[in-house]
């Protein structure tokens, strides 16, 4: 099954977030583009050709995270939009973030549009 089948599991604070080599080792199974950041958080910067697609990639986004009741960082300006993706009750990460993130690979995917690294 894919990371991107895979449904997100709410975290009710409590766990331990995950350790480095486990995170290391699924950011493996995502597509190109996505990073630790200095935060140790997920994220990915998309490119587009306008902001128009950038805020329509964007609000196909919000309308997954509203669906999986998992919410990303989102950052908009003119043909680029940054997802930064962490389970904030734990301050860290856990499988779901890495669910969600081949969900917005997938999004992008099905919104059509072609996205630069």
């Amino acid at each position: 099954m894919k990371l991107a089948d895979k449904k997100c599991i709410p975290c009710r604070g409590g766990t331990p977030p995950m350790e480095l080599d486990r995170a290391e080792a699924l950011l493996q199974e995502l597509q190109d583009g996505w990073q630790l950041n200095a935060d140790g958080h997920l994220e990915r910067t998309y490119k587009f050709k306008n902001f128009r697609q950038a805020m329509a990639f964007a609000n196909k986004v919000a309308d997954r995270a509203e669906k999986e009741g998992h919410h990303p960082d989102l950052y908009i300006a003119w043909g680029r939009c940054r997802l930064e993706i962490w389970t904030h009750k734990i301050q860290g990460l856990t499988e779901s973030d890495f669910y969600f993130a081949a969900k917005a690979d997938r999004a992008l995917e099905e919104f059509g549009a072609k996205a630069e690294n």
